[in-house]
């Protein structure tokens, strides 16, 4: 019979608590949709459900497999940029729009496009390999295998925790984004952000020296 174990349990939630508690394309995302309180149940599931499967898998030794394979790096790399700057783009007309975010009825995503964003903003950033997989699957790997199972669990754990809070704590900010100009405030700002990440792929696709 197993014993839990807290060491390794702790040590892989503050080492992924520290990776994913950041501003970024998919927190942001998580973070809007929560202060429209549009489909938060569901994002946050998915996002959750992500992390703790490619956190798996890196433990399990897929991380040294995709760090092996330039070419799947690029692809990411260069679709990532590609999402990011088109929704970027999309933010920054938000911002002109005059009343665009005042929540309405109809106005919302639907649960599909909902679920697609979420599906682009997880699985088409690099970044989220570099951290769950190949960061998480590294540290995980080097625990002693006994106790691996627990590294996983509390890894996934704070996975969990961060997405429910960000997605159903959004709302204490509800008050602050009762007026149009806040939403113009929060849309530049994702807009920038995925911009800027956007820009970031690209010039570490372009300057990567190849093998």
């Amino acid at each position: 019979m197993m014993i839990f174990d807290p060491t390794p349990f702790l040590t892989g939630f503050a080492l992924s608590a520290a990776l994913i508690i950041a501003i970024g394309a998919q927190n942001l995302f998580v973070l809007r949709q929560g202060l429209r309180r549009e489909h938060v149940g569901p994002i946050v599931l998915f996002c959750a459900a992500a992390d703790a499967l490619l956190i798996s898998a890196g433990v399990a030794g897929i991380g040294t497999m995709l760090g092996a394979l330039p070419v799947l790096t690029l692809a990411l790399t260069l679709g990532g940029a590609a999402f990011l700057g088109w929704y970027g783009v999309k933010a920054l007309r938000r911002v002109t729009v005059s009343d665009a975010m005042i929540v309405q009825a109809g106005e919302g995503l639907t649960l599909g496009r909902a679920l697609a964003a979420a599906v682009g903003f997880t699985l088409l950033n690099p970044h989220v390999y570099l951290d769950t997989v190949l960061l998480m699957g590294t540290a995980g790997a080097a625990q002693p295998a006994d106790v691996r199972p627990f590294f996983v669990a509390g890894a996934i754990a704070a996975s969990f925790l961060w997405f429910t809070s960000l997605g159903y704590g959004a709302r204490i900010l509800a008050p602050l984004f009762a007026r149009p100009v806040a939403w113009r405030v929060l849309d530049g700002l994702v807009g920038v952000t995925m911009l800027v990440l956007a820009g970031s792929l690209l010039l570490r696709a372009f300057l990567q020296e190849p093998a």
